[in-house]
C-alpha cells in the first residue's frame, strides 16, 4: 500500500521517519485494547450487550492518548529533531486519529467474531494488525497531501 505514497514520499523524505512510529503506536494501541477486551470477554466481565459502551470508551481513551502523544511528539519533532512545519503538522493530526481507529477496530473485532460465531482470541489479534497497518498508513499520506496543501507545497 505504501508504493501508491511514494511521490509524496520522494518529495517529502521527513514523512518516512515517521511510518516506523505510526506503525508501532497502531500495532500497540490495538494489542493492548484486544488484549483487554480479549480478557473481559473470556472472564465475562463484559458481554456483547456492552459492546457499544465499550467501544466508545476504548475509542476515546484511543483519542485522548493520540491527542496527548501527537503533541508531544509534533513539538519534540519540530523543537528538537528540527522536523518542518508541515510535516510535524502532519504527525500531530495523524496519531489521534490512528489511536481512535485501533482502539475502536481492536475492541469491535471481538464482539463481531463472538457474534457470527469465531473464536475471538484467534481471530481478533491477526485482523487487528491488518486493518490497523493498512488503514493507518493511508490516514497519514491522505492528511499528508492536505495538509501540505494547505501550506501551499506541491506533491
Amino acid at each position: 500500500q505504501i508504493q501508491q505514497f511514494e511521490h509524496t514520499l520522494s518529495k517529502q523524505i521527513e514523512l518516512a521517519y515517521f511510518v516506523p512510529l505510526l506503525a508501532g503506536h497502531g500495532g500497540n494501541t490495538g494489542g493492548q485494547t484486544v488484549g483487554s477486551v480479549l480478557s473481559a470477554l473470556s472472564t465475562n466481565s463484559i458481554t456483547t450487550k456492552d459492546a457499544f459502551r465499550v467501544i466508545r470508551k476504548e475509542a476515546m481513551s484511543g483519542f485522548t492518548v493520540g491527542i496527548i502523544l501527537g503533541s508531544i511528539i509534533a513539538l519534540l519533532a519540530y523543537h528538537v529533531g528540527g522536523i518542518s512545519t508541515h510535516v510535524s503538522t502532519v504527525v500531530f493530526c495523524t496519531l489521534p486519529l490512528l489511536s481512535t481507529i485501533a482502539a475502536t477496530l481492536a475492541s469491535s473485532i471481538p464482539f463481531l467474531c463472538k457474534l457470527i460465531g469465531l473464536d475471538p482470541a484467534i481471530i481478533a489479534a491477526p485482523a487487528m494488525t491488518t486493518f490497523v497497518d493498512v488503514s493507518g498508513l493511508l490516514s497519514y499520506f491522505l492528511i499528508a497531501n492536505k495538509i501540505f496543501a494547505l501550506f501551499g507545497l506541491e506533491l
